[in-house]
């Protein structure tokens, strides 16, 4: 079983701020902000949605298929992906393009700040679900039964999320930070033709603000609605039910950065064997887990058996 991950490739620049941007930023004087901040250390990450979430279901032992829109500038990220033999025959490149870069600004409570350049992923509507389809065909490759929708360019999230029902594949429907992009009826319309809404608490208020629809109502038009709350774990709402998941507490905190992204990879491959949403929903906890002991989106090496056994002592079962 293969999953497509529709979504950003981007470089992260990743900064932190060695304060807190709350004592930095005067609230009576946010009308007028201008604001630098010290940054004593500086890295270049591999990130973006597509790529973090493709990177956190190979960890499982998935089959992620990414189909995304890169720059002139990509050759070193489709190097790594071949490298990690994450399929990366869907991603198009654009030479006269840079590829998305994310400038990613964190202070000592985790907050963020971030500039995001789209650069080549504003064109990834070029990039058509049923080219993929029919490659795998082609090649007698394992078909594509899911996939997620990740933030993107505006018409590519529109249009692959039209694409994927047309085709009746199941995906999640994953607006994150391009929840903005769309206006009420175009987020209710994503959702009712998805399987299954993704999103944070904070975006969860947005998109119910926009729908003017409470989650609970959302949750009624999808298979499941997945809630995650940073620490204080994740609410998943299937079935008529309300599951509670527990976070997983980390080894350290370290870097937040594709904490979400980690969680996805880990509903993907939930959904893919067919577990219970129980069990689905505390792989994912972990995953995010996981990832924020570790600096940037990508650098957690685990292998299938670690994170087999960390899940067992965190929950006292196996998957």
């Amino acid at each position: 079983m293969a999953s497509l991950i529709c979504g950003s490739i981007a470089y992260d620049t990743i900064m932190n701020f060695e304060g807190r941007f709350q004592d930095q930023i005067l609230p009576d004087q946010i009308h007028i902000l201008n604001v630098a901040f010290l940054v004593p250390s500086m890295r270049r990450e591999f990130g973006g949605c597509a790529g973090n979430i493709a990177y956190n279901l190979k960890l499982l032992g998935g089959e992620p298929v990414i189909m995304a829109t890169v720059g002139g500038d990509a050759a070193p990220y489709l190097d790594r992906l071949r490298d990690l033999k994450i399929d990366a025959s869907h991603i198009r490149t654009l030479e006269n393009a840079f590829t998305a870069q994310a400038m990613i600004t964190t202070d000592l409570s985790n907050n963020q700040i971030t500039a995001f350049h789209p650069g080549a992923m504003n064109e990834s509507h070029l990039n058509q679900v049923s080219d993929v389809t029919a490659a795998r065909t082609q090649k007698k490759s394992a078909p594509v039964s899911l996939a997620i929708a990740a933030p993107d360019g505006r018409a590519g999230m529109w249009e692959h999320c039209h694409q994927l029902a047309d085709a009746q594949i199941p995906f999640i429907f994953d607006p994150g930070q391009g929840l903005p992009m769309f206006d009420g009826p175009e987020l209710l319309e994503l959702t009712e033709l998805a399987s299954y809404l993704a999103v944070n608490d904070y975006e969860g208020e947005m998109l119910s603000k926009r729908t003017g629809l409470s989650l609970a109502q959302l949750g009624e038009r999808v298979k499941a609605l997945i809630v995650t709350k940073g620490a204080e774990g994740a609410q998943i709402y299937a079935g008529g039910k309300s599951i509670a998941i527990p976070p997983v507490k980390a080894t350290q905190l370290i870097d937040p950065t594709g904490c979400g992204d980690a969680f996805r990879g880990g509903l993907l491959f939930g959904l893919e064997n067919g577990m219970d949403w129980e069990t689905t929903g505390r792989l994912a906890s972990l995953m995010g887990s996981i990832k924020i002991a570790h600096q940037g989106p990508q650098n957690h090496q685990l292998s299938l058996d670690q994170i087999k056994d960390q899940f067992k002592t965190a929950f006292g079962f196996g998957f």
